[in-house]
């Protein structure tokens, strides 16, 4: 008796068990009816029959993140590089998740493997840094497209890293440091163009001031000279008119003949008195007084060898 107790509760919790189903929140359980698609569970209590009914299938509905291994791609410019990402999907029908693909999450993997592949191998080395929004969008567009029958939504993916052969990465420094010293080298001349510039531009400007000084320096001394030659002009002119208004005057003819006299014996007396032969005008031996003169000279200039 106590053995078929025994065995009635063992059936007992074998039924319930198996008879109740609960699904946790954001799962969703594919229900088989003798190997046929019955219906889809979602969260919450669900009663089945035992034997004829089987849970094939568990899915979760929450945005799954799938690791994309690392892999080898070639850009257009023959340079490879290995490539990583990050790729982040939902369920959104469980149903074509059980029946569409025999594993999504392989699948969509592959696939987006072979859209990176080919996204990178459209594009130069120099831009796969810089496109990275532009092929993480291509991949989306192109994965999502393929896995819509599977039930699936892509949401995003992100590359994580890019990292050329380590020749290339060195190639790529020296270009940098090569690209820096060009930039260093071009503001140092420019520096030294603009500096060259304004040596230039202040040496003009001295050059035009030095010049503008010296012309008008030019100008105030031809000034002065033509106002001292006007002013000295006035004067003799004066000084003309002066002795003519004398010479009209009775007396002025004989005052001018003796100042021409007294002149010309001055001048006389300068000659006689550097020179050690004398020669005298015949003009002079008819002047009244030439002895006085002759004795003049004997006196002032004792060393005179003759008179000619």
């Amino acid at each position: 008796m106590e053995i078929i107790m025994t065995v009635v509760v063992i059936l007992a919790i074998f039924l319930f068990v198996n008879t109740v189903k609960v699904v946790p929140e954001a799962q969703a359980w594919i229900i088989e009816e003798l190997g046929k698609y019955k219906r889809t569970l979602g969260s919450g209590l669900h009663i089945v029959i035992p034997i004829l009914h089987r849970v094939a299938y568990k899915h979760t509905l929450k945005e799954q993140v799938i690791d994309v291994p690392p892999q080898i791609c070639i850009t257009s410019d023959n340079v490879q590089v290995t490539v990583d990402g990050i790729l982040y999907l939902k369920v959104l029908d469980a149903q074509k998740a059980s029946y569409g693909i025999e594993n999504y999450r392989y699948a969509t993997v592959q696939l987006a493997q072979t859209t990176m592949r080919s996204e990178i191998g459209r594009i130069m080395l120099d831009d796969t840094f810089s496109e990275r929004e532009a092929i993480n969008n291509a991949i989306v567009k192109s994965v999502d497209q393929a896995s819509d029958p599977w039930g699936i939504k892509v949401e995003r993916y992100e590359i994580r890293d890019i990292e050329p052969a380590p020749s290339i990465i060195e190639a790529m420094e020296q270009q940098v440091e090569a690209e820096r010293q060009k930039r260093a080298e071009i503001l140092l001349s420019e520096g030294d163009k603009l500096s060259r510039i304004n040596r230039s531009k202040g040496d003009r400007e001295e050059a035009i001031n030095l010049s503008k000084g010296q012309k008008q320096k030019v100008i105030n001394e031809a000034e002065g000279r033509a106002q001292s030659m006007a002013i000295l002009a006035n004067a003799t002119a004066d000084g003309l008119k002066m002795i003519g208004e004398a010479i009209q005057k009775p007396g002025g003819r004989e005052a001018l003949s003796v100042h021409y006299v007294q002149k010309y014996l001055e001048q006389l007396k300068k000659v006689l008195s550097h020179n050690k032969v004398s020669i005298l005008p015949a003009e002079a031996a008819r002047l009244q007084g030439l002895a006085q003169i002759l004795g003049f000279q004997q006196s002032t200039n004792p060393k005179n060898e003759g008179v000619k």
